[in-house]
């Protein structure tokens, strides 16, 4: 990789590391030397933040033993050890020890960089039930009498009001608690997060018992959620005590509300586990959602203190990469969110039908994938009501290019279906058009627009007739490229696919086809229409078979929704999007094969597409929102028709030079 493109610098990632070591109690020397092993491990690999869990240097389980004086005087020498180590420098190093400061002992995540221990966040909340007697050796930050400590002969700043930014990138604010503050209502790591803090690290020493596992893990990924942050957990392993309870060094780290990594559990080894960080998308997110910053007001002051750390090449993300975000990735959630999304059209279109006072629907069938799921949508819809499925109303209006593969895919899943079924021939009317236009019949826009304004305008006044409402086909990823005709398919009384894209449009065909369909017959004609090249079929067929495909002339949809999602769902920039697909390629994830020129090709295509038909999307019709990404002009999306892409594009040709110099 070009070393001109670094992780951060370029892309807006932090890499950070949750490192769980080995550990004997009250054994600093080798604690230490545990811990450097582990320093050395995320060094070579470019963690520019490192979380050790809370009272590494001496173990959590030290009882009364934490008291004493040489105890004390170990974990201060053992932290200024730490601080010298030369692999250390161009990290942010955060452990836990135990702090002798006015007299009162502090359970301390301590903080490291450039050489020096740069803060010390004492722990909160004191747990003092059950197993926990944390009250009886520690003092609560809430009581210190200073906000200086001397450590290893040095003033540092102490205190529950220090946050972390980084320098080079001020979006990049940590903030620091230590195990129970995790656990407890008004934790101090929401008040971080309000304050600016998007990176949060728990310090913890957490024992296992049945059922705390779900629960710390439904934790650390609802909070980080909550907060639109990463939160970072780490926790002590099994070389804690074992007198009375058992330590299984869980380690994991979430980006809001998912969970990025995570360690295996009682495990005798060390581990570490790697991130990065998108930090742009948390900005993002915190920009976007105003209720966020609605609480900014009334965060406590805080103590900003900055800090440096080193720059990482951009050669590996230590990322789990997905090649169709908008498609379930957990196989085991699958048929769940494939019910949730049907439900949500049903309930939609329910409404949609009673809210119209009708109980009929009108609906073009094409025997492509956008009218057969808007078809099995309006099905489920009637069945829902109780009303007789020849209530849908369907028609086949076969033009120039219409081949028998699609228009017989159309009647036969219609007729297995048993709705209402009609074919109406256009040619002859858009015939009439076109004489009238004095078009003499070549293929171009005219020609083909004629056929998608006729379709809607025979569907619409079909719906009158019938007192029907028309269903609209269209899909996200049409939507954003603007596939579709201006006052053709473009428009309806509602469009029951509009925040669905293409790449899901198949998913959820396949998955009806796979797991819904009992008859043999019925499934057949759904894998016929999956496979069949994506077509409007608006220009003569070859001998029946289709030769205007979408994907030559909009690009692949895989890429196109690979595009589209951090485009609108994060605001991400054109090159670290055209980054992250490079990585996808190169990992053979997409469905096809890419190279980056092809990736270049289609995204500057997407990029230009995208701004020159805002025109279509500010009048869509209304739609159901299903997803995280809807582009409807009086939700999620609204931006001006004349927009000028330029500044996109420039930012994608200049990663695009650097990944082709790359290569």
């Amino acid at each position: 990789m070009d070393r001109d493109l670094k992780l951060t610098r370029d892309l807006g990632f932090l890499r950070i590391g949750a490192a769980v070591p080995q550990l004997r109690v009250a054994d600093v020397d080798f604690n230490v030397k545990s811990i450097r092993s582990l320093i050395r491990q995320a060094r070579r690999q470019g963690v520019q933040v490192l979380a050790f869990p809370e009272m590494a240097v001496t173990g959590y389980t030290l009882g009364d033993l934490v008291q004493h004086q040489a105890l004390l005087t170990g974990a201060e020498k053992g932290l200024a050890s730490l601080a010298a180590d030369k692999d250390a420098q161009a990290m942010l190093l955060m452990v836990g020890a135990p702090l002798l400061i006015g007299q009162k002992i502090f359970n301390c995540a301590v903080l490291i960089n450039q050489g020096r221990i740069i803060g010390a966040v004492p722990k909160t909340r004191l747990p003092n039930y059950k197993e926990f007697y944390d009250d009886r050796w520690f003092e609560s930050g809430d009581n210190a009498s200073t906000d200086i400590a001397i450590i290893a002969g040095a003033e540092v700043p102490f205190g529950t009001d220090l946050l972390f930014q980084i320098n080079g990138n001020s979006a990049a604010v940590v903030g620091v608690e230590v195990c129970e503050d995790l656990w407890v209502p008004l934790s101090p790591h929401e008040k971080q997060a309000v304050a600016g803090a998007n990176l949060l690290f728990n310090l913890s020493a957490s024992n296992e018992v049945l059922g705390k596992y779900d629960w710390r893990r439904t934790m650390v990924s609802a909070e980080s959620g909550r907060c639109l942050a990463a939160y970072c957990y780490v926790s002590s392993s099994i070389g804690e005590s074992s007198n009375d309870v058992v330590f299984g060094g869980h380690a994991m780290t979430a980006e809001n509300g998912i969970i990025l990594a995570e360690s295996p559990r009682l495990c005798s080894a060390e581990q570490l586990i790697i991130s990065d960080i998108d930090i742009d998308r948390l900005a993002f997110n915190r920009r976007q959602i105003s209720s966020f910053r609605d609480n900014s007001c009334c965060g406590e002051p805080f103590r900003m203190l900055e800090i440096d750390v080193g720059e990482v090449a951009a050669a590996k993300l230590y990322r789990t990469m997905e090649a169709h975000p908008f498609v379930p990735s957990d196989p085991s959630r699958r048929n769940d969110r494939c019910h949730e999304i049907f439900s949500m059209q049903v309930g939609a279109l329910t409404k949609k039908l009673s809210g119209a006072k009708k109980e009929k629907i009108v609906l073009g069938m094409s025997g492509g994938l956008d009218s057969t799921l808007a078809l099995l949508a309006a099905v489920k819809t009637l069945d829902f009501l109780e009303l007789p499925r020849t209530n849908l109303y369907a028609f086949t209006l076969p033009g120039y290019g219409t081949t028998e593969r699609t228009k017989g895919n159309a009647t036969r899943l219609c007729k297995a279906l048993g709705v209402s079924l009609a074919e109406v021939d256009i040619t002859v009317t858009c015939d009439s058009q076109l004489k009238d236009l004095k078009h003499k019949g070549h293929e171009d826009v005219v020609f083909e627009n004629v056929q998608a304004r006729y379709r809607t305008a025979f569907l619409f006044n079909k719906a009158n007739e019938l007192d029907a409402i028309m269903l609209g086909t269209s899909d996200l990823t049409e939507v954003a490229l603007g596939w579709s005709t201006f006052a053709g398919d473009q428009v309806s009384h509602y469009h029951i696919n509009v925040s669905v894209p293409k790449t899901l449009v198949q998913f959820l065909v396949r998955w009806v086809a796979v797991d819904e369909i009992k008859d043999a017959k019925t499934r057949k004609i759904l894998i016929d229409i999956l496979d069949t090249p994506i077509s409007p079929e608006l220009l003569r067929h070859n001998g029946g078979v289709i030769t205007q495909k979408s994907e030559d002339i909009i690009g692949p949809v895989e890429l196109a929704d690979f595009f589209l999602y951090p485009f609108i769902r994060f605001g991400m920039a054109p090159g670290k999007i055209l980054y992250l697909a490079d990585q996808v390629r190169s990992q053979g994830l997409f469905d096809s094969k890419y190279s980056l020129d092809d990736l270049n090709k289609w995204f500057k295509s997407f990029i230009s597409r995208f701004f020159a038909n805002q025109f279509k999307r500010t009048c869509l019709p209304e739609g159901p929102k299903v997803g995280s990404v809807s582009l409807s002009p009086r939700g999620d999306w609204r931006m001006p028709s004349d927009a000028e892409p330029a500044l996109w594009l420039a930012d994608l040709e200049a990663m695009y030079q650097k990944l082709k110099t790359a290569k």
